[in-house]
C-alpha cells in the first residue's frame, strides 16, 4: 500500500487570480504531489488548496505554499468574511492509506519546527497534533485574528507559539498546522441580510453554543449578493450528518422567518458523507453502499484498477510530452533524463554492494555514491515539477492587465526564475555525472553498460537544461542578470564537457 496524505492548506487570498496560481504551482512543483481542488471564495477572500502526496512531499510542499503566501500576502491589507490570523491561516495533514493521524500530527510538527525557523512565522499545533488541550479547537487558536493576536502574541503566555518566534509576522501572521480526520466543509445560505440573526443561528448550530455535536459555525456576510451565510464544518460528519445539520439550520431559520435557499460543499468530502446524506433524506431501505453503489462495485473487482507498472509510466510520461501543451517542456525532460541517469546508477551501485565478489575496499566509495544518487534523483524529480511551475508563473505573470504597472517586473522576475531552474538542473547532472565517473572503478562487470547509459542520461540532462537556460536568456532585459547566468551556464557545461573527456 502507497502511503498518502492529504494537506488542505487554506491561504488568505481569494480575489487575485495569479497571487492564488503562483501559490499553487510553489505546491505543485513538488514531485509526488497530485493537486486535487483548488476553491477560491470572493467573499471570504480565501483559497482552500486541496492535494495527496508520499509524507515527505507533502511536508515540502507545505512549506513551498507558506512561503509563497508570505511573500505574495500582506494580512495588513487583506479584507475578507473568513476569520484568519495568517497568510497561509491552516495547514492540517489528514490520512490517507498507509498512514494514521499519530504519522500526521509527526508531520505537522516537523512542518511547524521548519516555518518558525526558517520563516519566522509564529506556529500553533493543532487538533491532534495539539501539545495543549485548549489548542485542539482551531476556532480557540484563531481567536482575535491577525488584529487581535499582534497585540497579545509575546505579552500573554497563553499565546506563546509552538515554534517560531514569540511575536506576529508583519505581513503573514501566524499559522495553525495540525493533524486531522477527514471533514465537510457545509455552507448554507439564508434568503436574509439581517446578520444578526446569522448570528444567533450559527450560535445555536454549533456544538459550543449548545447545538448539534461535532459542528462549529459562523456567520458570514455575503455582501455581494445581499445573504447571511452559516459557514459549517463537520469535524465528525458520522456524528453530525449534512442531514441533520441541514434540518437544524431550517428550523432555526424559521423561527426569523428565513429559509436556507442554496448550500455549498467547499472542497472535497468523503464519498460516505453522499451516501449518508442519500440515506438520510430518501428513508432508503436494504440498500447497501458496497454492493448497490455502480463505482463501488467496479472497484471491488478491479475494474477501474489502472495499470501502475513501470511500462505504463513510460506511456504516460510519453504522452505528456507528446501534447501541444507548452508543459512539460525540455526542461522537465531534462529532469527526467537525469532521474533516470540517478536510478540507474543506483541500480548498479546496488546490484555491485549486494554481490560477494565485490572488493570489501570498494564498499565505502560505493556506499557514499548511493547516498549521493538518490539525493540527486529527489533533486531531479523536484526539478522537473520546478520546471513547468516556472513557466505557469511567467504565463499568470503575462495575464495581468497591461495596464498593471508591476506586470513587467512580474513577467522578468518569472523570466529570471524560469532560467534559474534548469541551470539548477544543469548543475545537478554535472554532479551526477561526476559521481557515475568515481564509481565506474569499483563496479561488478556486468553492471557497466547501465552505468555508462546513466552517463549518456546525464549529458542528455544537461545539454537540455543547457537550451531552456539560453532561450530564456533572450527575454531578460537585465543585461547584467542575464550576463551573469550566461556565465554560470557556460563554465557549468565547460566543465561538464572536460569530465565527459576524461
Amino acid at each position: 500500500m502507497s502511503v498518502l496524505v492529504e494537506c488542505v492548506p487554506n491561504f488568505s487570498e481569494g480575489r487575485d487570480k495569479a497571487k492564488v496560481e503562483a501559490i499553487v504551482a510553489a505546491a505543485r512543483a513538488v514531485a509526488g504531489v497530485s493537486i486535487l481542488d483548488v476553491e477560491t471564495d470572493s467573499d471570504h477572500n480565501r483559497c482552500v488548496l486541496s492535494f495527496v502526496a508520499p509524507p515527505d512531499a507533502a511536508v515540502e510542499a507545505c512549506f513551498r505554499v507558506a512561503q509563497k503566501s508570505r511573500e505574495l500576502i500582506d494580512l495588513n491589507a487583506h479584507k475578507g468574511e473568513h476569520p484568519r490570523m495568517g497568510a497561509v491561516d491552516v495547514i492540517p495533514f489528514i490520512p490517507v492509506s498507509g498512514i494514521d493521524i499519530k504519522g500526521c500530527a509527526g508531520l505537522a510538527e516537523r512542518l511547524g519546527q521548519r516555518i518558525g525557523a526558517e520563516l519566522e512565522i509564529p506556529v500553533y499545533l493543532y487538533d491532534h497534533a495539539a501539545r495543549k488541550s485548549e489548542r485542539k479547537d482551531l476556532a480557540a487558536v484563531r481567536k482575535g485574528q491577525f488584529e487581535g493576536l499582534k497585540e497579545l502574541i509575546g505579552k500573554d503566555p497563553s499565546r506563546m507559539p509552538d515554534f517560531g518566534p514569540n511575536r506576529i509576522h508583519p505581513t503573514a501572521g501566524a499559522v495553525a498546522v495540525g493533524a486531522r480526520q477527514q471533514i465537510v466543509n457545509f455552507n448554507l445560505n439564508l434568503d436574509i441580510s439581517d446578520m444578526a440573526a446569522g448570528k444567533d443561528i450559527a450560535k445555536r448550530l454549533r456544538a459550543s453554543g449548545g447545538g448539534l455535536p461535532c459542528v462549529r459555525g459562523k456567520e458570514i456576510e455575503l455582501s455581494a449578493r445581499k445573504q447571511v451565510q452559516i459557514s459549517t464544518v463537520l469535524t465528525d460528519y458520522k456524528t453530525t450528518s449534512m442531514a441533520k445539520t441541514l434540518a437544524e439550520a431550517r428550523r432555526l431559520a424559521a423561527e426569523h422567518g428565513a429559509k436556507v435557499v442554496t448550500t455549498e460543499i467547499v472542497g472535497l468530502l468523503p464519498r460516505q458523507a453522499l451516501v449518508d446524506l442519500a440515506l438520510d433524506t430518501l428513508n432508503l431501505e436494504n440498500f447497501n453502499p458496497e454492493v448497490q453503489i455502480l463505482e463501488s462495485r467496479l472497484e471491488a473487482v478491479g475494474a477501474l484498477r489502472q495499470k501502475t507498472g513501470w511500462q505504463e509510466s513510460a506511456r504516460v510520461l510519453g504522452d505528456a510530452l507528446a501534447t501541444t501543451d507548452a508543459t512539460p517542456g525540455g526542461g522537465s525532460a531534462a529532469g527526467i533524463a537525469g532521474a533516470m541517469g540517478c536510478g540507474l546508477g543506483l541500480m548498479a551501485v546496488g546490484i555491485s554492494l549486494k554481490s560477494k565478489k565485490l572488493d570489501p575496499a570498494r564498499k565505502p566509495g560505493l556506499e557514499e555514491a548511493r547516498m549521493n544518487f538518490s539525493r540527486l534523483k529527489a533533486d531531479f524529480e523536484r526539478l522537473t515539477g520546478e520546471d513547468s511551475a516556472a513557466f505557469d508563473h511567467f504565463m499568470a505573470a503575462l495575464a495581468l492587465p497591461r495596464d498593471n504597472p508591476q506586470r513587467p517586473a512580474k513577467m522578468q522576475g518569472a523570466l529570471i526564475h524560469a532560467a534559474e531552474v534548469p541551470l539548477r538542473t544543469a548543475a545537478a547532472a554535472a554532479e551526477a555525472f561526476a559521481i557515475v565517473q568515481g564509481a565506474m572503478p569499483g563496479l561488478l562487470p556486468a553492471v557497466l553498460s547501465d552505468m555508462h547509459s546513466a552517463g549518456h542520461l546525464l549529458k542528455a540532462a544537461a545539454l537540455c537544461a543547457a537550451e531552456n537556460v539560453r532561450i530564456n536568456l533572450e527575454g531578460i532585459k537585465d543585461q547584467v542578470k542575464a550576463d551573469e547566468l550566461a556565465r554560470r551556464l557556460e563554465e557549468l557545461i565547460r566543465v561538464f564537457r572536460q569530465a565527459v573527456a576524461s
